[in-house]
């Protein structure tokens, strides 16, 4: 890859009358980032030296062209780059996953925390989207068993190409269906169940951010009349899905707390408790099969 000088002074201008567009500026250099190979840090001593030249993999002509489409079309950059940082590695995405929340690499260390460091097991990751869980799981598990479920045909098809790709001495199983229902054969053999299903209540959807409402999945959003509707599907199944002891860690709603976790109690699993995201709201559902 050939690689463009400029110097910190050229690039601050183009700053600036990009922002002038609109934007905001952490987006902005987000692009810069992943699109153009400028670190953050890197970035803040320009500041010190704007003199000192950087190297970018992307000319600005390009990374312009990028940002206006974001700013026109509401379309995300992860979407416009293909990639999206998550956790400690990056994911290929297009439109047909939703982009990773940071909020949900919690649900990663609170399903790792339940576990009391087994050396062997089962996990699945129901509605897999990229595979963001899936590939979480499996490099902080690697003698596990791992198994991830997607209903979406073109989803499934970005979840097998990061995996492959950040996970080459490692297979996870992957599933095309519906929640536990591909699973049949393996129901009662699992330590450990993960899902970030569809939770927004579908008078909400249009209230969304329109780079979300317009470029998302709809699959992957809309929870139904009530945004339960994927939750309880998923939480039924558990049951007869976990071993016994085993744990369900579930993300949902941000008002949607103790639905949840009525609906774990209702179908009788045990140690039930809620967990905050990174502000600190109610955004994950833990339950055990007794």
């Amino acid at each position: 890859m050939e690689h463009l000088k400029i110097s910190g002074n050229e690039l601050f201008l183009w700053r600036k009358s990009l922002l002038a567009k609109g934007g905001r500026s952490v987006d902005l250099d987000w692009l810069l980032d992943i699109g153009g190979g400028l670190r953050w840090s890197s970035l803040q001593k320009l500041y010190l030296k704007p003199n000192s030249e950087v190297l970018l993999e992307k000319p600005l002509e390009k990374l312009s062209q990028i940002w206006m489409k974001h700013l026109d079309e509401h379309v995300p950059l992860q979407y416009l780059l293909g990639l999206s940082p998550w956790r400690d590695f990056e994911l290929e995405v297009n439109s047909a996953v939703m982009i990773p929340r940071q909020e949900t690499e919690l649900l990663v260390d609170y399903a790792l925390s339940k576990i009391n460091e087994k050396v062997f097991g089962a996990w699945v990751d129901l509605g897999t989207g990229s595979g963001a869980l899936a590939i979480a799981l499996a490099k902080a598990l690697p003698l596990w068993d791992g198994y991830a479920v997607e209903l979406s045909q073109e989803a499934i098809c970005v979840a097998k190409s990061n995996i492959l790709r950040l996970l080459p001495n490692k297979s996870v199983d992957l599933f095309l269906g519906k929640w536990w229902e591909p699973l049949e054969p393996l129901w009662g053999s699992f330590d450990l169940v993960v899902s970030n299903p569809p939770y927004i209540p579908d008078c909400l959807i249009e209230g969304l951010q329109p780079e979300v409402r317009l470029h998302e999945p709809l699959l992957a959003l809309s929870g139904g009349s009530d945004g339960l509707k994927s939750l309880r599907e998923v939480i039924s199944g558990s049951i007869r899905g976990l071993k016994r002891g085993g744990w369900i860690l579930i993300e949902h709603h941000y008002d949607q707390s103790n639905s949840v976790m009525e609906l774990m109690k209702n179908i009788g699993l045990v140690s039930i408790e809620f967990k905050t995201d990174l502000e600190g709201v109610k955004r994950f559902a833990l339950g055990q099969n007794p």
